[in-house]
């Protein structure tokens, strides 16, 4: 039996190099020139959107100025506490992307327990922030000397409380709330990963809550409505709380850079004994009338001990036009004190 020979097999000639006509040369220089374009883009608008500030409230600030999203959007902001990205609002008069209004960004998401709880009595909301991969953050950069700050507010902007919880070594947190008036509520927490592909990015992460109940005021002890509205468009505004007298002064304009002149007085006379609060002499934090988008406003000087005021300067930067209620906060005698000022911002 012969043995069986291989099959024969000839060498390839290279196929000829396929001519291009021009034309379909310029098209597919003008395709490929287009793709780095987009992904240009797409890197930028990438790095506006996680910009370097803080995330919530606090006492000190990494320069920044928080701001949210629409509903639909998600919450952010600068790296560590800032306001959020530039985005251009998609309907007139409506927040810049990243104002605290959604509950996941960035692959991070708020997870609460419940989204109820009940009315008239202290309330622990329970939740943990859960990270891209699915487990619990438990890595926070301190922020305002926090790692985390916690805000809760009503749909009619009453009932301000600014907490900062504890968190528990498997990542859960539970802030105590006082009472709550029943309604709908939204509650924020604002942070700044400090490991992940998050690291260093603050964010806002809000959720809605529900507290059975017919509707009513906010309970005693939280921050009212601001008591004078600034109704003029002036960029003013004034309210009272224990005694004192603050104002707020600037010419705010919607996605714009401003900065707010803060004064306190009292019986008509300049405070200065401003004591540290956060690592500066107040915190000043802003809710947009009607969605309830988030800003957090820094303040342009740090404390150096006891004897602040009677005016502060704070950076600004609201994403959208309209009535912006602000929560200024400030410490005298050992006690911190809550003003509700209503401030215009022009389109």
């Amino acid at each position: 039996m012969s043995a069986q020979l291989p099959p024969r097999t000839s060498p390839r000639r290279p196929l000829p190099a396929r001519r291009t006509a021009p034309s379909t040369r310029s098209a597919l220089a003008g395709r490929t020139a287009l793709a780095g374009a987009a992904a240009a883009l797409a890197l930028t608008l990438a790095a506006c959107g996680s910009p370097a500030g803080k995330a919530a409230d606090g006492d000190g600030h990494s320069g920044h100025s928080h701001a949210s999203a629409t509903p639909a959007a998600s919450g952010g902001a600068h790296a560590g506490h800032g306001m959020p990205g530039t985005a251009p609002a998609t309907t007139p008069g409506a927040p810049a992307v990243g104002a605290g209004l959604a509950s996941e960004q960035n692959g991070y998401r708020l997870a609460p327990a419940s989204d109820t709880l009940p009315a008239g009595a202290p309330a622990e909301y329970r939740f943990t922030i859960t990270g891209p991969d699915g487990g619990p953050v438990t890595a926070f950069a301190v922020e305002q000397t926090k790692r985390l700050h916690f805000y809760a507010i009503r749909a009619d902007l009453t009932g301000f409380q600014h907490l900062h919880p504890e968190m528990a070594a498997d990542g859960g947190w539970t802030a105590p709330l006082a009472a709550l008036a029943p309604g709908s509520w939204r509650v924020y927490a604002s942070f700044t990963p400090d490991s992940g592909p998050g690291k260093g990015t603050g964010l806002v992460l809000s959720r809605p809550v529900t507290v059975p109940g017919t509707a009513g005021t906010a309970p005693a002890g939280t921050a009212p409505a601001a008591t004078a509205p600034a109704a003029t468009g002036t960029g003013t505004g004034t309210a009272s709380v224990d005694g004192y007298t603050v104002t707020v002064d600037g010419a705010p304009t919607a996605g714009a850079a401003a900065e707010l002149k803060v004064t306190v007085r009292k019986d008509g006379a300049p405070v200065t004994d401003l004591e540290p609060y956060l690592e500066s002499y107040a915190h000043l934090t802003a809710f947009h009338v009607g969605d309830q988008a988030f800003a957090h406003l820094h303040p342009e000087t740090r404390a150096e001990g006891a004897g602040g005021g009677p005016t502060l300067p704070f950076h600004a930067e609201l994403p959208a036009a309209g009535d912006w209620q602000l929560f200024l906060q400030f410490r005298t005698a050992g006690t911190l004190h809550t003003a509700a000022v209503t401030l215009r911002v022009a389109g």
